[in-house]
């Protein structure tokens, strides 16, 4: 009796295997390997580190609405991640990614032929808002938050990857499947930043620096901050959806310049990786803001608040610039500068 039983879910069952893969270039790197630069960026190197953690959750249209059917969370090593080309919708064709060679198998009913794969990867562990086990319909899926408060999970914004919610492909979401009778597609999901990448570049005009005719009036940095960052529960699935009541009195910090930066105090290049929020109430802005210290001052420094406008119905984080032109010494003030 329990034989039969069994061959008879067997039967109504039909394997999805699945395929997750990071776009790469020439960006990622195994932990051993060297760091490599980032394509048409000769002024940085950047070193991105493979995930260890994946969290699949996998939907099915059943009773006239959306279910969680399936969760499941595997460790691979920088050992079970392939590098090759790619060719397909998802990236550039001939782009170089990532795969993680260990597919998976994933059992569906086939009689359920609606079907949407969510995952998110991590190089460090991850801290969601609920058990895995707890996330059962899609308003649960879409509101799995992580913790990014601590600190190691703020050093490793950059190495966190999910599958935007909104990402549609030829009008539907692109992790999306069905089954055709007892046969399955190969479902190959792409996962992308979770985090804004930041990249800024200062420059003391030579005709101040400190080694000129006048070092009374000459400028150097010697102090800069990127302040007050998003260190809440961020979203998993939603990474432009992330909000606060009002702009934090406090946050993660990233120091980027120090009076021990001899090398930078005169021009540099430095960048970091934050999850991009709004402020409840204001425009639909990106704040980033920026303490900078000139000639070794000890005061509050000049305070710039940086209202990047975003966009939050798109897909992926974008990548901010930032240009820094010194032409006189900062004044110390303690209230907010505000520019776009």
């Amino acid at each position: 009796m329990a034989g039969c039983k069994e061959r008879a879910e067997v039967a109504e069952s039909v394997t999805l295997p699945l395929s997750i893969t990071l776009p790469a270039s020439e960006t990622h790197a195994a932990s051993h390997a060297p760091q490599r630069r980032v394509p048409g960026d000769p002024g940085t190197t950047e070193r991105f580190l493979l995930p260890q953690h994946i969290y699949y959750f996998v939907t099915m249209y059943a009773d006239d609405e959306w279910k969680v059917m399936y969760t499941l969370h595997s460790e691979p090593t920088s050992e079970q991640w392939i590098k090759r080309r790619y060719s397909g919708t998802l990236q550039t064709d001939g782009d170089s990614i990532y795969e993680y060679t260990e597919h998976i198998n994933l059992m569906m009913s086939y009689k359920r032929t609606d079907g949407q794969v969510y995952a998110i990867a991590s190089a460090v562990p991850l801290t969601f808002n609920k058990s895995m086990s707890a996330v059962r319909s899609m308003d649960d899926l879409l509101t799995l938050t992580f913790d990014a408060s601590s600190t190691t999970v703020q050093q490793n914004l950059q190495h966190i990857y999910t599958s935007p919610y909104n990402y549609k492909v030829n009008g539907s979401y692109y992790g999306a499947f069905s089954t055709i009778g007892k046969r399955a597609q190969t479902m190959n999901l792409m996962l992308y930043h979770v985090a804004a990448k930041v990249d800024i570049k200062w420059n003391v005009v030579d005709t101040m620096r400190i080694n000129l005719s006048d070092p009374a009036e000459a400028v150097r940095l010697t102090y800069m901050d990127a302040r007050r960052l998003y260190n809440g529960n961020a979203y998993c699935f939603k990474p432009l959806r992330n909000t606060v009541a009002e702009l934090p009195s406090s946050g993660y910090d990233i120091h980027i310049v120090t009076p021990t930066d001899e090398g930078l105090w005169w021009e540099g290049r430095a960048y970091f990786y934050t999850i991009p929020y709004t402020v409840e109430g204001e425009k639909r802005y990106f704040p980033l803001q920026m303490l900078m210290r000139t000639n070794g001052t000890s005061g509050t420094g000049y305070q710039l608040t940086l209202n990047q406008p975003i966009d939050t119905t798109a897909a992926f984080v974008p990548w901010l610039r930032g240009n820094f032109n010194l032409t006189k010494p900062l004044e110390n003030k303690s209230e907010t500068k505000t520019a776009n």
